[in-house]
């Protein structure tokens, strides 16, 4: 956020800003819920062969594990890189 934003939100009343804080939070419940099903549906969609059995096969619960490892190191290298870009974007401002 810039720092006009910042501003902003900090001169709202009490009410507003538990308002805020609220959609914020539930912003960022949803977002992890997407990432995590999007998780969930990519690495099952590439892993999971066969319903042969009720358990994964050990091949699959390996590839699984580096699919979900992969998937988070990603995340959170998008959100590092998103966090410098927005910081070089609020310096020189």
């Amino acid at each position: 956020m810039d720092r006009n934003m910042i501003a902003d939100l900090e001169s709202l009343p009490e009410e507003d800003k538990a308002r805020m804080s609220t959609l914020i939070e539930q912003l960022q419940i949803r977002d992890s819920l997407r990432m995590y099903n999007s998780l969930v549906e990519r690495c099952f969609t590439d892993c999971v062969d066969t319903f042969q059995r009720k358990s994964l096969t050990k091949q699959e619960e390996t590839c699984v594990r580096r699919c979900a490892e992969k998937f988070l190191k990603h995340s959170m290298r998008v959100g590092m890189r998103f966090a410098e870009l927005n910081q070089g974007a609020a310096t020189t401002d």
